[in-house]
């Protein structure tokens, strides 16, 4: 059986055409036409991702995301936005939204990405352990768990992944374009995806995000984990 997939899109045909593309790709595919149905679909049978348009009547997209992040943080979610919209895409980021892909987009460019979030967001049940610790972090990337001082972190999939990778690559300055390509996959991009992760990582791990001590700004070039910052 493969992942199940809800897409919650208003517009019939969009969803029409998702759903045909991801079952190809072997998913199994619920499809709800707007934010109370899929809230509804997702607390009657948790799916293993969730496509979700921007833009719908009743409940939008930003809300149905900031609710599922509420009570699902580590559920995958996939933001469909309106092409040109910075401002729109950034505030799904800013409200919990794992990748987004922009309207109109190539149903073969959603199922890779959602390929890309399944598989990072997917333990390895024949993993050796792998436990990093820092200052009080600690990451366990088989299980992807992750606490703070003995308090377990809510993270998002791609919010885990920025945090590992930062980790595994203490004292070296990444470019925005470097991250978005070692952590996202992209060769190109809205580098503002890596700006918000980092703003909202630095909000779960840091004392004081405004004056951030483990993941500090280069200015004029990136990010740079510092260990042992605390």
């Amino acid at each position: 059986m493969g992942h199940h997939v809800l897409v919650v899109d208003d517009d019939p045909t969009v969803s029409d055409v998702v759903r045909r593309y991801l079952e190809q790709d072997g998913c199994r595919v619920r499809l709800a036409a707007d934010g109370a149905d899929g809230l509804a679909a997702v607390a009657a049978e948790r799916p293993d991702l969730v496509v979700l348009d921007l833009m719908m009547p009743g409940i939008d997209g930003l809300e149905v995301c900031r609710r599922l992040r509420r009570q699902l943080p580590d559920l995958p979610v996939i933001m469909l936005t309106a092409l040109g919209e910075e401002a729109d895409r950034v505030v799904g980021l800013e409200v919990g939204a794992d990748d987004y892909v922009t309207k109109p987009f190539s149903p073969r460019e959603l199922v890779l990405r959602i390929r890309s979030v399944l598989r990072r967001a997917t333990p390895v049940a024949d993993a050796s352990p792998g436990v990093i610790t820092d200052a009080g972090l600690t990451v366990d990337t088989a299980r992807r768990l992750a606490g703070l001082d003995g308090a377990p972190l809510s993270l998002t999939g791609r919010e885990f992944d920025l945090l590992v990778f930062l980790l595994t690559h203490p004292g070296r300055v990444w470019s925005r374009a470097e991250l978005l390509d070692k952590v996202w996959g992209w060769q190109f991009g809205d580098q503002s995806t890596v700006t918000v992760h980092v703003r909202r990582l630095r909000e779960k791990i840091e004392p004081d995000p405004a004056e951030p001590r483990r993941i500090q700004t280069v200015w004029g070039i990136g990010y740079r984990y510092e260990p042992g910052a605390r």
